[in-house]
């Protein structure tokens, strides 16, 4: 494979990373690709799409690949997204959030700098 900007950026997108929520099950978190993120936009609908609070953990649960090495399908409709998030409970939407924040390892100071306060 050719090494290229682009390809190293697919490659880091294709990347997974597990974590383990409070009940004790790991999961194995994705980055939604933009095709992902249209398609959530469609199962939501127009109503669901405009609500920030709503898509945000709707997002989180479509990242979950799988759990315990099962894998987890991508949710098709606003129906599925519910049961997913229902399935994941506080405990893994919250593990979910967890493995995407980049400044979960960062000293409080140096979260201030990365927000640039």
């Amino acid at each position: 494979m050719i090494d290229t900007p682009s390809s190293r950026i697919v490659a880091a997108a294709a990347t997974t990373r597990t974590v383990t929520d409070a009940s004790g099950r790991r999961l194995t978190l994705r980055r939604m690709s933009a095709l992902e993120k249209l398609r959530l936009f469609k199962a939501a609908g127009p109503a669901l799409s405009q609500n920030e609070p709503w898509l945000g953990m709707a997002m989180l649960a479509c990242s979950v690949a799988a759990i315990d090495d099962v894998p987890v399908p991508m949710p098709g409709n606003e129906q599925q997204v519910e049961a997913a998030v229902a399935r994941l409970g506080d405990a893994g939407i919250a593990a979910a959030a967890s493995g995407f924040d980049t400044t979960a390892d960062l000293s409080p100071a140096e979260k201030v700098a990365a927000a640039g306060n």
